[in-house]
């Protein structure tokens, strides 16, 4: 089987109709992936799974890779990274020519956080990952489309297909990526969510879903096609991925004592049950600011702008080989 260069700096090579393509990010997992590529294409080979690959050098390579090997035929791609490689790839599948549904996606994880694999029971275990492939079991997920502000004043969109964090959950997306901290276990992602609560204020805002308006100071919003972020956090504990409907999840302004006393409530997916805490469903979701002071945002881990705001939900438009 073709293997394209043997470098970190590989460029995208033609797609060669070869069943699969491998779009490695050789930087997720702190640089293990990279590192560990030649085990990795060991394994595929082993499991007698023929591919091509081609490896990102920046940020948005993996959607213009994924995006072109599409239009060039290829309709298998597997990841070898974490959310953000994850995020990137599914922009490339939907910005494409392919149907919705028609490309399969399966994943080799390295990330940090590695979230979006636990709804689809996906093991951290890179052969046990393999062994998910190379069986073919797939479904399809909803995907979620965000319409936003960056912080330059542009509008741009960008699609999702884990969970979209509003208020302080992209304040602390923020403030890691500025200080190159990406937790890679519970007690780092613990230590980013409670090291920015010093000086946050919640946001007032407005919640437009399905003919309803919520205005409040939000602690939290967050719209939710899969259930964990956040390093196995439940913001949105009632996620079904292929139900054709956001998960929805209000919080309202929480004092520091009260963000720490509910914590545990955020991972065990009874936040629910907090009384400042509201779930829903919505078809659709709009966000604005209520005050001069936009409303950050963040989708599957990448920090994106603010509001205005607007979700739209794609129903199973993402086929995704699952444990």
């Amino acid at each position: 089987m073709p293997l394209y260069g043997t470098g970190h700096n590989l460029s995208l090579q033609t797609y060669t109709m070869n069943p699969w393509h491998v779009i490695l990010n050789p930087a997720a997992g702190n640089g293990r992936a990279g590192k560990q590529w030649t085990r990795i294409s060991g394994l595929l080979q082993e499991a007698g799974i023929e591919f091509d690959y081609s490896a990102t050098t920046t940020r948005g390579d993996a959607t213009n890779i994924a995006c072109k090997i599409i239009e060039q035929g290829c309709r298998r791609i597997i990841g070898v990274g974490g959310d953000g490689t994850n995020n990137e790839i599914l922009n490339g599948i939907m910005q494409s020519n392919a149907p919705a549904g028609d490309v399969i996606y399966g994943v080799i994880p390295f990330g940090t956080g590695n979230d979006w694999i636990r709804t689809h029971k996906i093991p951290k275990n890179t052969r046990k990952a393999i062994q998910v492939i190379k069986a073919g079991k797939t479904m399809l997920q909803d995907v979620g489309l965000a319409n936003y502000t960056t912080i330059e004043g542009e509008q741009q969109k960008r699609y999702f297909m884990n969970v979209a964090g509003m208020s302080y959950d992209a304040i602390c997306t923020k403030a890691s990526e500025e200080k190159g901290i990406f937790a890679s276990n519970k007690i780092l992602y613990l230590y980013l969510l409670l090291s920015c609560l010093r000086d946050f204020v919640a946001p007032r805002g407005r919640v437009f879903f399905d003919g309803k308006t919520d205005e409040d100071n939000y602690y939290l919003v967050n719209v939710g096609v899969c259930r964990y972020s956040g390093g196995g956090m439940q913001l949105v504990p009632h996620s079904i991925p292929n139900d054709g409907q956001f998960a929805l999840t209000l919080a309202r302004d929480l004092s520091n004592s009260e963000v720490v006393r509910a914590t545990p409530l955020l991972y065990n997916g009874k936040a629910g049950k907090h009384p400042k805490v509201d779930l829903y469903h919505a078809k659709s979701v709009r966000v604005e600011a209520a005050d001069n002071e936009p409303i950050l945002l963040e989708v599957d881990g990448e920090f994106l702008g603010g509001t205005p705001v607007e979700f739209t939900l794609l129903e199973k438009a993402l086929r995704v080989l699952t444990g």
